[in-house]
């Protein structure tokens, strides 16, 4: 199984604890270009290295030996063993001297074991215990269609020597980051938009789409980057690259699709949540969870607990800002931790944490974003409690209707699609009082008649960072112009919600397929791999997605907190939302605002986005 490249590899390395589960970084080359220049080791190697820490624990390097293709990869080891499973991994089919077929991936294939005894039954013969052999296993049966039988979270290439190809995939729900550069005749793709950076092969002209996308959102939109010529993989979906260029091949997963086709049926809410959390435990080390006083991470503890009994370990971070307010989490968490008897840690961070760590969490942020800052925090106080995986309850305010708005922005549409030709109207008033309302408001109010009238203007409204008409003085006017036509955010937001009937449905697309996509995953991933730590998403999981929606009575936060078979604390019930409130504000006196004098989020976007701009120039 293992190719003679990726032994001579890990020989020449010192001594590491590998494992069959791996949260990691990869990266390749391809050069599939008839006159492109053959693939540069030394580029493949400082690509693999500028995501250390995502793999600590090992690393790996495969070279064809005609020099077209290379494949690395960097390992955080979660369970021992053999070095067979190293990667990248090569697989052989029955019979034949060469080796078929070669990968590196970076995941988690919850059901990796019942698909490798489906295989064996039909014939299959493993020499390892690793998920990764499995996908090698399942592409030799079922090629590229694969994909839609894996339940995790992923992202892979795999390099097929008889079609002289390579295969990207990423999971359903874009949980792993893939990004790709083609290079007209190379292909170059890691896992981290500043891992194709230092390879140093990569043109570095900015993308006036992701560069627009960035202000627009707070958070660089897929599939854009800040670079024109780097893009990521979207996610559910597929690529196929040979001599003849990168072709899409599937989108595997839509999310509104799912919401639209579901088959509404009956379906026992408790055990669906029991299942998808039992598969996000699988491990032979410690498994710990993200605890706050809220009803996402407080149920998915009750039901881990369920699961490990004693054996859990529970993270709360608590704010010196916040200590003794009734802002402050801690008490109800640690509440939470008593009445489940996990082992409960908890860490106070301060203003002075945040300042001294800054220049660290700029380095370790892959892409600009006004987020992940407490995840950062959280993340490294699981890491200094001996830590390698971590659960968190990131997506449970989308798939249960958590935020306000759910209730805002069909309220809004509700009221102002009864006055036609109210959008015309609203867009030549904005453009009269914009300049004179951002002195005494909001500048999105100006906005309100304008984009009202429709799910996607509405939600742009509230999620939106800078308004459209704000972008010119952030950035130069043509990059505005350009970046605006190609993110095309208006026609993308409502395609969306196109097929979609139900008020909840709509804002549930949307708040998946952008917000939580292109913000909150990306800030898991890069944050944890920050401190190397694996986080899983038992919220975030494709089957719980369509079991949920496919249900006659869509549930609510409340009925999520019921499932449980040993119940919440009251004093967690009865609390009301507020959110998992960090104190940026007082962290970024000083630290953040433009000329203009502003504070807080939009201010430390521009903070944010200077840094980031300047570490890669």
């Amino acid at each position: 199984m293992q190719s003679p490249e990726t032994a001579k590899a890990f020989a020449s390395a010192p001594a590491q604890r590998l494992s069959k589960r791996i949260m990691c970084g990869l990266a390749a080359i391809f050069a599939f270009g008839p006159d492109a220049p053959p693939v540069a080791e030394a580029e493949l190697m400082a690509m693999r290295e500028a995501m250390q820490r995502r793999g600590p624990d090992g690393a790996g390097l495969w070279l064809s030996e005609d020099g077209r293709v290379g494949l690395a990869h960097r390992r955080l080891a979660i369970i021992d063993l053999s070095p067979a499973a190293a990667q990248p991994m090569a697989f052989t089919a029955p019979g034949e001297a060469e080796a078929r077929t070669q990968i590196t991936y970076n995941g988690e294939i919850y059901n990796f074991r019942a698909l490798r005894r489906e295989l064996e039954d039909q014939g299959h013969v493993f020499e390892t215990q690793s998920d990764t052999e499995v996908l090698l296993h399942l592409y030799h049966r079922y090629g590229a269609e694969m994909v839609s039988r894996l339940r995790g979270m992923f992202a892979l290439a795999l390099w097929d020597a008889a079609k002289q190809g390579l295969l990207l995939a990423r999971d359903p729900m874009g949980i792993k980051p893939l990004y790709y550069a083609d290079g007209g005749g190379t292909l170059r793709v890691a896992s981290q938009v500043k891992a194709l950076l230092a390879g140093g092969g990569v043109d570095r002209a900015p993308s006036p789409a992701g560069n627009v996308g960035f202000f627009l959102w707070g958070s660089v939109p897929e599939p854009h980057t800040l670079y024109r010529h780097i893009h990521a993989v979207e996610a559910g979906s597929t690529l196929w690259v040979d001599s003849s260029g990168v072709k899409h091949l599937s989108r595997f997963h839509d999310i509104p699709s799912v919401l639209a086709e579901a088959k509404i049926g009956s379906g026992d809410l408790g055990q669906t949540l029991a299942t998808s959390v039992r598969h996000h435990l699988v491990a032979d080390v410690p498994v710990g969870v993200f605890l706050s006083a809220g009803l996402d991470s407080a149920t998915l503890t009750a039901h881990a607990a369920e699961v490990q009994g004693a054996d859990l370990d529970t993270l709360t971070l608590g704010f010196e800002e916040f200590r003794g307010l009734p802002e402050d989490e801690v008490p109800l968490a640690e509440e939470v931790a008593a009445a489940y008897g996990t082992r409960q840690h908890t860490e106070y961070v301060a203003g002075r944490d945040f300042h001294d760590h800054l220049d660290d969490l700029m380095a370790a942020m892959d892409q600009p974003t006004i987020d992940g800052v407490n995840v950062y925090f959280v993340a490294q106080a699981a890491a200094r409690a001996g830590l390698k995986v971590a659960l968190s309850g990131l997506g449970g305010d989308e798939l249960f209707a958590g935020y306000d708005t759910f209730r805002q922005v069909p309220a809004l549409v509700g009221s102002l699609q009864k006055f036609p030709g109210l959008s015309l109207l609203g867009r030549g008033l904005r453009v009269v009082a914009a300049p004179v309302v951002a002195h005494f408001a909001s500048p999105k109010a100006a906005g309100l008649l304008e984009l009202g009238t429709s799910y996607g203007g509405a939600y742009l409204l509230r999620r939106g960072l800078f308004m459209p008409w704000e972008l010119p003085r952030l950035l130069d006017g043509d990059m505005v112009r350009e970046g605006w036509r190609a993110l095309q955010p208006l026609v993308r937001l409502e395609g969306c919600v196109g097929r979609l009937e139900r008020p909840r449905d709509k804002v549930m697309a949307l708040e998946m397929s952008f917000y939580m996509r292109n913000q909150l995953l990306r800030d898991a991933d890069w944050a944890g791999m920050a401190h190397s730590l694996e986080i899983r998403l038992p919220l975030v999981d494709a089957p719980l997605l369509r079991q949920v929606a496919a249900m006659k009575t869509q549930p609510g936060k409340a009925d999520m907190a019921q499932t449980p078979a040993k119940a919440l604390p009251q004093a967690i019930l009865e609390r009301r939302k507020t959110g998992f409130g960090v104190p940026m504000r007082q962290w970024l006196a000083g630290e953040a605002g433009g000329n203009d004098g502003e504070r807080g989020l939009r201010g430390w976007a521009r903070h944010v986005y200077a840094a980031q701009r300047g570490a890669v120039a």
